[in-house]
Formats: structure tokens, sequence, C-alpha cells
């Protein structure tokens, strides 16, 4: 069973219709068995509409409740290990959401679509 995980930029890419993602990444996401993301992100993708540097067609959790239905993806919720775990994650990327991305991609070995080169530092696969 093969499985990755979205990033905020890869959600809001995905549903932007690909956005900027690859060809091949857009075949990758189709073709993989669960899609994933973090509960980190619905809190990223708020705060980010609330700040006005993100607009959304209808309010963000309708849009985000609704992206998770028509792509059939499936949050992962952020638990005590995957917040201690990020704590504990080297200070390269210093955002609290990407850090919890990165923590519970690493630790459930999931790849992960990002733009954000920083991931890789982690070890991280990362798909673009």
């Amino acid at each position: 069973m093969s499985a990755i995980i979205l990033d905020t930029c890869g959600l809001i890419w995905l549903a932007n219709g690909g956005g900027d993602l690859s060809k091949s990444t857009l075949t990758i996401i189709q073709e993989t068995d669960i899609v994933y993301v973090s509960a980190a992100t619905a809190i990223e993708i708020g705060c980010k509409v609330a700040l006005k540097k993100l607009e959304l067609s209808m309010e963000a959790a309708e849009w985000y409740s609704e992206a998770l239905d028509v792509y059939d993806l499936v949050e992962i919720p952020i638990t005590g290990e995957i917040g201690l775990f990020s704590a504990s994650l080297p200070l390269i990327h210093k955002d609290p959401a990407d850090r919890l991305i990165i923590a519970t991609a690493k630790l459930r070995m999931l790849r992960i679509v990002t733009h954000d080169s920083r991931f890789e530092q982690y070890g991280m696969t990362v798909l673009k």
C-alpha cells in the first residue's frame, strides 16, 4: 500500500486544479492508495485566511471539509507524539505548522508533496 501526505501548499494547489504541481506528482497523487493531510494544515489555512494571505471561494472550514471530501483525503490528527517529535526536530524550519507536518510524515514514513526545499533537509522524500 502506498501513501503520501500533502503539505498546506500541496493541498491548495490540488484543490485549485493542480496549481504548481508537476504532472508526475499529480499522477502520483491520483494513483496513491491513501493521500493524507495533517490537521496542522487546517490550522495553517485558517490563519492564512484570517491574515488575508489566502483568499478562498467559501469559508475556510467549508473549503477544507470540501477539499477532503472531493479529493478523498484522510486527515491525520495532531497527537502528543507528533507534537513532541516536532519540537525535537532540528530548527531548520521554524514554522510550527510545517514542523508538525514534517513530524507527521517522518513518524508515518510518508513522502510529502511540498514546494519547500527545507523539508528535504529533514531527510524527507519530497514530491513537487
